[in-house]
């Protein structure tokens, strides 16, 4: 096989933000399409530019190959209809062309189909109009007289197989061998005879077709100006993307701004270059993050201009200096009115129709601050007033234009309002982390704010049960307990979830949309391990509890830890200090490294099996506490005394949150497990033994059960 496809939809400019998305859907649609006719192929390659999106398939064959199917019909002597069903699907004229065969239910016909492949052309001509036609675009348009549908108008469509067109049409655009290079720079049509000479005749005319390099010229390019000037880029790999997309024949050129507009604050003059003309910001060297930003700016354009960029520099420039200056006066404006007076204007800004107001979450976010305040050494002033003004620029114009910075200029309006600095900082990271490589909040004040601000986000929307369902999570709730976990985890704060989920639940029981407390299995379950009285409140709090554990899940898999060892802790009842699960965890994954875990978990599993298979045979439980007088066997006799001793050490090692020590422990119940197993006859003749001996297997597990639930651990 080493026949190639080469396929290029010719368009308008397809927005940047679609493309690679399309290259995915190309692929996967003309992928399925030839493993539908049988058609194999070798590897398969996808390209997108502004104007062309390009697939490249090696290895195909010149047809499909034959294929002899079998199928089998009805009984002989069935009813007509069903007989006349046969003969339909498997397209035989008359029951004379079935034969028929034999098993043991009796005779019944066979219909021998032989389906002659079909050339690989014909296949692609045949599926490449549907594709087209229903191309999954998330907007799509219509254009002159035409009825086809597309992101952009599709000007034409480039189809070659081994270098000979494959021919079909679709709403009056035929494929052809045709393609266009650079709009502005070689814009006349050419033919190419290959992948090969496609690529190179695009770059002879000013079209890098990979995105990859085209990021990487821009890249490398946008650094060079930066340093020539003594200065760094602000690196942005998503705006280098963006860029990529929006260019052809990328050309970084630099560009400069008035002095003047660095009073306002950097965020804001990164955000307004960026969102506006696609531009990066440039900084003095030496500085992290935004630094001290210079009155420069890289720009990337889509041509190598015959005066060097002058004049597209210099309308970048007039356009920059315009932005600039709305930022600045929005900055102005919003200096003049107080924070407080925002934080009001936000009784008049909904959250949610079923959670009320901003100004009402702030209320609920103010008092669960000040309660965390101590337990992460925040000053609990500090941090009320902090969440009493954590949202108030939501209302100014700067945070209207640019969404992205909310937070970030409430920090500004309050440090010029001359708020204590703690307030001001924690306003303007209560958010984080927003991403997973967003850093968290590390100052108490901020911490306290942060906690409290995602906490009641995920509690309110779980009272009106408007949970993350599959991959639809329009609140950001899974985000939002990541947060949480990670700013508990990586500063090693205390924290009992369900203490605080709890009392916020209760005070939102007026909105609740369900009641889980008519799930009365589902009731039962949650309670085991906890000795709480269930009412509604507590019971969503746990079902909330359910949902981070799924997050720590997630977020310790990707640190590498196992997510069974979390099920083995979570299963106990009363875990949720995530500090302390994650602490049993990492001691519990160290544990079975050793032997002594493994092969102690090996005994474990085996005595719960046994415990298992016989409490379902007997209709009963074997918990109650073994007969001393019983025990006949000297193994019997040290496994009993060991257990009592590595109980004890376990649940006192646990008390006082040393889980090694807890591990070191159980893992004296390792030889004496092994050899009361090689020696012991569980299920005994004498009645009276057989009972005692389930009763030591129930101890066995009753021991580890201080540490983890080793039923719940894999292997």
């Amino acid at each position: 096989m080493s026949g190639e496809l080469l396929l290029e939809l010719f368009s308008e400019e397809i927005p940047a933000r679609m493309q690679a998305r399309a290259e995915g859907d190309l692929a996967r649609l003309v992928g399925e399409a030839l493993q539908a006719a049988g058609v194999e192929y070798g590897e398969m390659r996808t390209f997108a530019t502004p104007r062309r999106l390009t697939l490249l398939i090696d290895g195909l064959p010149a047809a499909s190959p034959d294929v002899s199917e079998e199928r089998k019909g009805p009984r002989v002597g069935a009813p007509d209809k069903a007989v006349e069903g046969f003969l339909k699907s498997a397209g035989l004229a008359s029951i004379d062309q079935a034969e028929i065969q034999s098993d043991k239910k009796g005779e019944f016909y066979v219909a021998r189909i032989e389906k002659k492949g079909r050339a690989t052309a014909d296949v692609i001509a045949e599926a490449m109009p549907g594709i087209i036609r229903d191309f999954p675009w998330p907007k799509s348009m219509r254009w002159g007289t035409g009825k086809l549908r597309w992101v952009r108008p599709l000007h034409s469509i480039l189809c070659l197989l081994d270098g000979k067109i494959v021919d079909f049409e679709i709403d009056g655009i035929k494929s052809g061998d045709e393609t266009r290079g650079h709009r502005f720079m070689a814009p006349q049509a050419f033919r190419v005879k290959n992948f090969a000479d496609y690529e190179k005749r695009l770059r002879e005319a000013y079209v890098i077709l990979d995105s990859g390099e085209r990021r990487d010229r821009i890249l490398a390019g946008a650094t060079k100006l930066a340093e020539s000037q003594g200065l760094a880029l602000v690196e942005d790999a998503g705006l280098v993307a963006e860029n990529a997309g929006l260019t052809e024949w990328p050309a970084p050129l630099m560009g400069r701004f008035d002095e003047s507009f660095l009073e306002v604050p950097p965020e804001v003059l990164t955000s307004t270059m960026k969102a506006h003309q696609k531009c990066f910001s440039v900084r003095t060297p030496g500085k992290e993050g935004l630094g001290q930003l210079a009155n420069r700016f890289v720009l990337v354009s889509n041509l190598e201009a015959k005066d060097g960029g002058k004049a597209i520099t210099a309308g970048n420039e007039r356009v920059i200096a315009a932005r600039l200056s709305d930022a600045k006066f929005f900055f102005d404006q919003d200096r003049q009115v107080p924070l407080e007076d925002r934080t009001r204007e936000l009784q008049n800004v909904v959250f949610h129709e079923k959670l009320g107001t901003q100004y009402d979450r702030i209320q609920r976010i103010r008092v669960l601050a000040r309660e965390l305040a101590p337990m992460v050494d925040a000053e609990a002033d500090e941090a009320e007033r902090a969440a009493m003004l954590c949202k108030s620029d939501l209302t100014s114009e700067m945070v209207g234009e640019f969404p992205e910075l909310q937070g970030v200029m409430g920090r500004y309006y309050a440090l010029d309002q001359e708020e204590h600095p703690n307030v001001a900082d924690a306003i303007g990271a209560h958010y984080k982390p927003v991403g997973a490589g967003d850093d968290v909040p590390t100052e108490p004040t901020a911490i306290a704010v942060a906690l409290a601000d995602k906490l009641d986000m995920l509690v309110g929307f779980w009272a009106i049960d408007e949970k993350p369902s599959g991959s639809k999570d329009p609140f950001a709730l899974r985000r939002a307990a990541l947060g949480v976990i990670r700013i508990v985890l990586e500063n090693g704060i205390r924290l009992r979830l369900l203490q605080h989920l709890t009392p916020l639940m209760r005070d939102l029981e007026p909105v609740f949309v369900t009641d889980p407390a008519s799930e009365e299995a589902a009731s039962e379950k949650l309670l085991e391990g906890w000795g709480e009285e269930p009412d509604v409140g507590w019971l969503k709090g746990r079902y909330l509890l359910d949902f981070f554990a799924d997050r720590l899940k997630v977020y310790l898999r990707d640190q590498g830890a196992r997510h069974d060892l979390i099920d083995a802790v979570f299963s106990l009842g009363g875990q949720d200090d995530l500090l302390m699960i994650v602490r049993r965890v990492e001691a519990l994954g160290k544990f079975l490294q050793t032997e002594d875990g493994a092969n102690l978990l090996a005994g474990t599993k085996r005595a719960s099996n046994i415990l298992r298979i016989e409490e379902k045979k007997d209709g009963k439980t074997y918990d109650g506490t073994p007969d001393p007088t019983l025990l006949e066997k000297e193994e019997e006799k040290i496994l009993e005394a060991k257990l009592t001793e590595a109980e004890q050490a376990a649940k006192t090692a646990v008390e006082c949150e040393d889980f090694e020590a807890a591990m070191t422990a159980l893992a004296q119940l390792r030889a004496p497990v092994d050899a009361f197993f090689d020696n012991v006859t569980v299920n005994a003749e004498e009645a009276d033994l057989r009972e005692n001996r389930l009763k030591l297997l129930n101890r066995i597990r009753a021991a580890t059960l201080t540490v983890a639930d080793f039923s719940r651990i894999e292997g």
